[in-house]
């Protein structure tokens, strides 16, 4: 009775309860069920988000909107919700194809991303924080349509950016990240968000967090949001700006190097490393307002400059000098500082007037710890970079030199004046001797080679420098060529600058020197040769340099292909603009270039300089210091790597330009350089046409002496005339009047003759009329004539065609008649055969089948016969209208006769081998036999006479 009870209740599986739970959220009508079967899915949901998704998914949605008033039931629908996006990786239903699947379920109806965003207006913290941490596991799985539904939702970006005022750090980062994820690539949600007042709740999210020096990561992706918003984005750079915001972004700079502690032990690393990467971002927000040609750069750049002590510029200049901040973080600011001076023609000139802390006065940081920054003196900053980039020398600061370097080139960067000025002080700090360390030409004209293996780069960076100072102008290379070296009133020998530094070029290479000083030289060099020449005349005025510079190219044991192709293409150069007063004449230079060198050679070595990867990559190459032992591999300036690769075609053609031929060259309006030999041929031309001209003009006198008596003696001819004239016109009258009575008789004659011919001209149209009408009658009579000649010879062809066709039809009837008799006895014949060798037919079966298969190959011709004789008769129907070729159908039929008589032949001698193979097998042949033989031959002769 109780057997029943005590039994086990069925085990239910997985699949059947999810399936049971989704049933139950579907269709129960009471709170408290429904929340009992999604607490029941969110057990599942962690690992097997594939069945709790397909069974309970769009319930789960519809939850949302039925109990969104319930705070218990929305938090736990959206907890199993997130549970279904990031399942647990050991899960057998883990795929990444459910996160996509999931929203698609929610971008593919609006409502569902609206009823997300609702529950952002709501106090609680769950439905807040689940809210916009589903949200974005939505946007990451699709993106794009994610941002199309938030864009279109109402009021779905202020509601977004409204929770950043949320007091709870949870809810206000989550916030801050999904802006961060929306915002990167839509021009539009940048712009509706912008306008929704982010960036002064930003800066308070900033503030609150500690600001760059004590923030965390929060600080980071704050900036990172700024980010998003300003990139390529002239109306938000317009509202940042016009907002005040810039100030803000000062504050923040200042903030990093006035942190208030005089070291940084107490820091921790990670703490440090996320400072750094807080100050990095901001510098990054910074630069983005500086793009060069973009919308608006010009004025951000003013923006920057503006408030003098309190404004980005000076603060970011204070960062860059600091002694307490790190080496990248400086560099970065360098290169900040230069953008935002870069192009702006003001704010060029009032640079040079900031002060910055000295570089030189404490030791460049070896453990993280350094002097306090209030007891460094100041100095103007042009020098402070001038100090940083050619007087530090350690190799940790490399990256920090080269922003140094780039800032001094934004300084004169398209401003001639200010170009003209730094030389003219350089120039002039070299005569004096006063600032030997932090000068450029001082430090390229007198290097200290003690320092060169230590510090490759400082002379590198006073060479490129340098090359920016005369790059592309005339009256700056003028001005460096005006600097020599040596006292003449001493006795000693005036060098200029270029053979200066062409000599410090050669011995480098002769003592091997590292190939970034060398390198360095070359850029200099090029740049400052390249279509100035004055200054090919002055490097040409050494004419050991061609030779030394030849030997490096072909060097077989170089290790360096910079090197080479440098020293190929300066040869180039000097080749290309030298000319015939050249101190070594261009036709010389040619032949010694050819002769040491060789063009192969220089082609090849600027094709491989081409080719290497640090001048092809250059643009994709980091030019930064990446290993902390070695000397980076940065070789090449950017603006001479653009020089060289615009003009590596005209420098691979000029080896092969002829010598006679100089290049024409502009410099300030004047045009230098032409063919010599054209000069010579248009000045012999010209004398030519000098004596051409006082041969003329005496020509031309003898003949104004001529021209006088000729025309005395017209004047004399012209009076003789006119009274000669008037004598033929008294004249001229007479015998005009004495013509027009002439005409009138002429015409009375005239009209008298034309009258007769009328008449004449009647009678013979009349006979005309006759004659055509007989030779008319003439031509009836003898087409009519020609008519009955016509139907005669018809007739008779007619009649002779019926004649040839009653013939042809008895002679076919002939032929018919002969193959029915010719037939009858060849079956008489093969009756006679079969019967005479039925006896034979079980011993020699084999043979008798054979000579069967012979007899009906036989019959195949009669056949054919038959066949041939049809054709005849079409040819007979032919021959009713082509009467001319019956001789060779007759012909024809007479050759085909002939060959069925073969065939008879044929069959006689197949009959007589049977008859002797009877014999030879002892059979009786009987003499009836060779009767109906007989009798054949005499049918077959008879056939013969029918046919003749």
């Amino acid at each position: 009775m109780f057997s029943n009870i005590t039994s086990a209740p069925a085990k239910q599986s997985v699949g059947e309860t999810i399936n049971v739970l989704s049933g139950r959220l579907s269709s129960a009508t009471l709170l408290e069920d429904r929340r009992a079967a999604i607490l029941g899915l969110r057990s599942f949901a962690k690992e097997y988000p594939a069945s709790v998704a397909s069974g309970a998914l769009r319930s789960l949605i519809g939850s949302l909107s039925k109990d969104g008033e319930d705070v218990d039931t929305v938090k736990v629908v959206l907890e199993t919700l997130l549970m279904l996006f990031s399942p647990n990786q050991d899960s057998p239903e883990a795929s990444e194809e459910i996160a996509l699947w999931l929203a698609d379920e929610f971008t593919q109806r609006q409502e569902n991303i609206t009823l997300l965003l609702d529950f952002l207006e709501t106090n609680d913290f769950y439905s807040r924080l689940y809210s916009l941490q589903l949200l974005l596991a939505i946007l990451s799985a699709r993106t794009e349509r994610t941002e199309i539904c938030i864009f279109t939702a109402p009021l779905g970006i202020s509601r977004l950016v409204a929770v950043l005022d949320d007091r709870r750090d949870a809810v206000r980062n989550e916030a801050l990240t999904l802006l961060t994820y929306l915002t990167p690539s839509s021009p539009d949600i940048q712009k509706l968000v912008a306008f929704s007042n982010v960036f002064g709740r930003v800066f308070e999210i900033i503030a609150a967090e500690g600001s760059l020096s004590d923030g965390d990561r929060i600080v980071e992706d704050c900036l990172i949001l700024l980010a998003n918003l300003l990139r390529l984005n002239p109306s938000n750079q317009s509202l940042f700006r016009e907002e005040g915001y810039i100030p803000q972004l000062a504050k923040l700079l200042e903030s990093t190097y006035h942190s208030g502690k005089g070291g940084e032990e107490d820091v921790a690393q990670w703490a440090q490393e996320q400072r750094n990467r807080n100050i990095y971002a901001l510098l990054a927000v910074i630069r983005l307002f500086l793009v060069p040609g973009a919308v608006g750069t010009s004025q951000n750049q003013v923006a920057f400059w503006q408030h003098g002590e309190h404004g980005v510029l000076y603060h970011a200049l204070q960062l860059a000098f600091s002694h307490d901040a790190e080496m990248p973080i400086r560099a970065e600011a360098l290169i900040t500082c230069a953008d935002v001076i870069k192009g702006n023609s003001r704010l060029q000139e009032t640079f040079a007037g900031l002060q910055v802390p000295s570089v030189l006065e404490t030791a460049p940081p070896t453990n993280g710890q350094t002097g306090k920054a209030n007891g460094i003196p100041k100095v103007y900053v042009i020098d402070g970079l001038l100090d940083l980039t050619l007087s530090v020398s350690t190799l940790q600061a490399f990256d920090l030199r080269l922003a140094a370097c780039q800032c001094i080139q934004a300084y004169f960067f398209n401003h001639p004046v200010v170009r003209l000025h730094f030389l003219g002080r350089a120039i002039e700090g070299h005569r004096s001797g006063i600032d030997e360390t932090a000068n450029v030409l001082t430090t390229l004209l007198r290097p200290s080679h003690d320092d060169a293996p230590v510090d490759p780069y400082r002379h590198w960076f006073a060479a490129v420098i340098t090359f920016h100072l005369i790059f592309e102008n005339a009256e700056a290379k003028a001005l460096a060529m005006s600097v020599t070296e040596g006292d003449a009133d001493s006795g000693e020998e005036v060098v200029t600058s270029i053979q200066t530094i062409t000599a410090h070029l050669v011995s480098g290479l002769a003592r091997s020197d590292d190939d970034r000083t060398s390198v360095g030289y070359l850029m200099l060099l090029i740049g400052w040769l390249f279509e100035d020449l004055d200054g090919v005349n002055d490097f040409l005025g050494e004419g050991s340099n061609i030779q030394a510079l030849a030997q490096e190219v072909v060097k077989h044991n170089s290790s360096s292909p910079l090197v080479q192709g440098l020293c190929a293409m300066i040869l180039g150069v000097v080749y290309e603009f030298s000319t015939k007063d050249s101190p070594i004449p261009r036709s010389t230079l040619h032949s010694v270039l050819i002769s040491r060198m060789g063009r192969d050679k220089y082609i090849d070595t600027l094709s491989k300089l081409r080719s290497h990867p640090f001048m092809r990559n250059f643009e994709v190459i980091p030019q930064k210091a990446e290993n902390a032992g070695a000397l980076p591999d940065v070789y090449f300036d950017a603006t001479f790597v653009d020089f060289f690769k615009d003009n590596y075609s005209r420098m691979i053609r000029a080896i092969d330009r002829d010598p006679g031929m100089e290049i024409s060259v502009v410099t300030n309006g004047v045009q230098k350089g032409i063919s010599r030999e054209m000069v010579d041929s248009l000045r012999a031309q010209v004398d030519e046409k000098e004596r051409a001209l006082q041969a003329a003009l005496a020509d031309t006198a003898s003949l104004n002496g001529k021209l006088g008596q000729e025309q005395a003696d017209h004047r004399r001819t012209k009076e003789s005339s006119a009274a000669e004239l008037a004598r033929i016109k008294n004249v001229n009258e007479a015998m005009q009047q004495h013509h027009n009575e002439e005409m009138k008789k002429i015409e009375a004659q005239q009209r008298s003759k034309e009258e007769a011919f009328q008449k004449q001209l009647d009678a013979v149209r009349k006979e005309a009329a006759k004659a055509a009408e007989a030779i008319h009658t003439d031509y009836r009579e003898k087409q009519a004539e020609l008519q009955r000649q016509l139907d005669y010879v018809r007739k008779t062809a007619e009649s002779e065609a019926a004649r040839i066709q009653r013939r042809s039809e008895a002679e076919m009837a002939d032929l018919r008649a002969t193959i029915s008799r010719l037939e009858v006895d060849l079956m008489k014949a093969n009756k006679a055969k079969t019967e005479e060798l039925h006896a034979a037919q079980d011993e020699f079966t084999a043979k008798l089948s054979a000579e069967q298969s012979k007899s009906k190959a036989a019959e195949e011709r009669f056949s054919k016969l038959q066949k041939q004789l049809s054709q005849k008769d079409e040819e007979l129907e032919e021959s009713r209208t082509q009467l001319e070729e019956k001789e060779e159908q007759k012909a024809a039929t007479q050759s085909e006769l002939d060959d069925l008589m073969m065939v008879f032949a044929d069959l006689e001698e197949k009959v007589e081998k049977y008859k002797k193979r009877l014999v030879d097998l002892g059979e009786t042949v009987s003499d009836g036999e060779d009767n109906d033989d007989d009798d054949d031959d005499d049918d077959e002769d008879a056939a013969d006479d029918d046919v003749d």
